[in-house]
């Protein structure tokens, strides 16, 4: 019989504002931003303590993220439809004739091919478990993250590990 733990942390000070436009069957979305709410599921055998992590460890790891991701400009730096150049101190974005040219410091280009809750939490995954295993969660069976764009409208992603 195969059993698993699974342990779940969300909102509270896993929050995040940030700006993005995704693209959507050729066309983009006009520039807007959403007050984001992460949620979080690990899944796995409990540890020799006796949890499968411990909640401030995940809590932790987590909010590091949320704070790259706050008050940026979510930039879908693998997009096949934005025209993206990086210049020294910018960003410039074009899509059909609008143009958007965005301070550096207030880009964070992440390498997604859309700027969708669905794409944010992939990202956010990796990056978390990738912190969690440094922890030595190495046990870890399935990590779930969501982001929640505004409530009820949320994107998921699953790791199996």
């Amino acid at each position: 019989m195969h059993t698993s733990r699974k342990v779940t942390v969300e909102r509270n000070r896993l929050r995040f504002a940030a700006a993005h436009m995704a693209t959507f069957s050729g066309d983009c979305e006009p520039l807007h931003g959403h007050n984001y709410d992460v949620f979080i599921e690990l899944e796995g055998p409990l540890t020799e303590d006796a949890w499968v992590w411990d909640f401030s460890a995940v809590k932790r790891a987590a909010r590091e993220l949320t704070e790259l991701l706050d008050h940026k400009f979510l930039l879908q730096r693998a997009s096949r439809h934005l025209e993206i150049r990086e210049e020294p101190d910018a960003w410039e974005v074009s899509y059909r004739g609008r143009t958007y040219r965005f301070p550096a410091s207030d880009v964070l280009p992440l390498p997604i091919p859309n700027s969708t809750a669905e794409c944010i939490a992939e990202w956010f995954a990796a990056r978390l478990l990738e912190a969690l295993q440094l922890q030595g969660a190495t046990h870890i069976r399935r990590l779930t993250v969501g982001i929640e764009e505004m409530p009820g409208q949320a994107g998921w992603y699953t790791l199996e590990l």
